[in-house]
């Protein structure tokens, strides 16, 4: 490696939505696979594997919906998560040659309210945990995790995975043992593990949340893999980014679960994992809770770093920017600065409604992860012409009608189908007992029509474009410019 590409790597990150260039190109696969676990491996995630007890299914049904919906999920997210090393690009500025220079815009705007979203409640949830163990008002809480976070995001990329291969090893020891107290002292309704009991409704709600809110995870996963060499293949980037995501959702979602049987009407998040964790011995709640801020201290910087991305990519469809330390502030701060000003004013029913949100996100994400993994496995097999995807007036466009098209079709064949708690029930779900098979719908539906509406690019030509402006893009990225 240069000395240059080491200075680059050191420190403060200066890129952001730009190509990483291949002397520039470090760290080691297996990082995947702590940062993904951790990133699920948090109290927030605990909080996705309520919804089947909450609405009246039994606790067998709930763990089996809980597995099969993180199963299926991170199959997407995974796949997003190899495209990095192979583009050197974070995740959203990829979806310019599905939706076009300015029509990516769409996504987007999307990606950042669920940066947004997902912040205020991590950030209030954190805040809640100190206040009941170090005491202190939510608002100074609120404001210490997002500035802590803000820190963290803005040193960046190599400093976000080590301290999520430190938090993981730390989770594995203190909550293995809250795990193991969760299983041996608690006791659970009759009933609990009846399979006799299956109702579709609570079961396709539990499985349509767990799984929304792992591919909710698609759009951050390229930011994390973008600065690994190309040579890690697919294959096994696939393998440390599944694993690592799907174990670390399963133990939370399903310590959830376990703990919304065991308190049934009387559960709250952070005094339900406080009592559970006096079980174990007195003090161990507040052990459990003080290591739970610090993750979700962490997963809101992973927020933040994503936010400032999808933000610079959004001002850049409309006025070029060079990718500078002063622009990554820019946009940190801002985000940090409206995460804080949303977990400030936010209400108890928004955190009741949390379940709501990840509905929201998986029928936004659907439409979008089924064409842009479309377009990338199966119509142009991993073969962009990168230095294109910054050019206003490139091949890839200003609109790409394809993926518009499929996208908006997906998601308008899906509408029927959805149970948005007691906002929406569309007709199909309605005859369907408030069962929610919107997923098994928008995703087939957008990928097909995306498939049939490409079959004339000519790949070919853009992979010859490709290889023919690959040193003119690797000597602009190593001089910090446009390509």
């Amino acid at each position: 490696m240069s000395t240059s590409a080491e200075r680059r790597v050191s420190g403060l990150e200066v890129r952001s939505i730009d190509y990483v260039p291949l002397d520039e190109r470090h760290g080691k696969l297996w990082h995947l696979g702590p940062l993904w676990f951790m990133s699920n491996a948090q109290i927030a995630t605990l909080a996705v594997g309520l919804v089947g007890i909450s609405q009246g299914g039994n606790l067998v049904w709930s763990l089996l919906a809980i597995v099969s919906g993180t199963v299926i999920g991170t199959f997407f997210m995974a796949f997003h998560s190899a495209q990095g090393p192979q583009l050197g690009l974070p995740q959203m500025i990829q979806s310019r040659p599905q939706f076009g220079y300015v029509g990516a815009l769409l996504v987007w705007l999307f990606a950042y309210v669920q940066y947004a979203g997902f912040n205020v409640f991590n950030s209030s949830l954190a805040a809640d945990a100190l206040h009941t163990t170090v005491h202190g008002s939510l608002g100074l809480w609120i404001v210490v995790v997002t500035v802590v976070a803000l820190v963290v995001a803005l040193v960046g990329y190599d400093v976000i995975h080590k301290a999520e291969r430190v938090l993981t090893y730390a989770f594995l020891v203190i909550f293995g043992i809250f795990t193991v107290g969760v299983l041996l002292t608690l006791h659970y309704p009759p009933g609990s593990f009846d399979l006799g009991a299956f109702e579709w409704t609570p079961f396709l709600a539990q499985f349509g949340v767990v799984a929304g809110y792992q591919i909710s995870w698609a759009i951050y996963v390229s930011d994390y893999s973008r600065y690994l060499p190309p040579d890690v293949t697919v294959r096994k980037t696939f393998y440390w980014t599944y694993f690592g995501s799907a174990l670390g959702g399963i133990w939370l979602m399903v310590l959830g679960a376990l703990l919304a049987a065991w308190a049934g009407q009387d559960f709250d998040t952070i005094p339900s994992i406080n009592s559970a964790g006096d079980k174990v011995f007195t003090g161990f709640g507040a052990i459990v809770l003080l290591f739970s801020a610090l993750g979700l201290v962490s997963v809101t910087a992973l927020n933040m770093y994503g936010g400032s991305l999808t933000l610079i990519s959004a001002i850049d469809s409309f006025r070029r920017v060079r990718p500078t330390l002063a622009v990554r502030l820019a946009t940190l701060v801002f985000t940090a600065a409206l995460s804080l000003v949303g977990a400030l004013a936010a209400t108890s029913n928004f955190l009741e409604n949390f379940e709501n949100f990840l509905l929201l996100v998986l029928y936004l994400f659907i439409p979008w992860t089924a064409v842009n993994l479309m377009d990338y496995y199966v119509v142009r097999r991993g073969h962009y012409a990168v230095a294109e995807i910054f050019n206003p007036h490139g091949i890839y466009g200003r609109w790409g009608r394809h993926g518009i098209i499929a996208y908006l079709v997906g998601f308008a064949v899906m509408i029927p189908f959805f149970a948005v708690g007691t906002l929406y029930v569309g007709p199909a779900a309605e005859a369907l007992g408030g069962a929610d098979i919107s997923l098994f719908v928008g995703l087939p539906v957008s990928a097909l029509l995306y498939w049939w509406l490409t079959r004339s690019i000519d790949v070919a030509a853009e992979a010859r474009l490709a290889e023919a402006e690959a040193a003119a893009l690797e000597q602009a990225a190593r001089e910090h410019r446009e390509p």
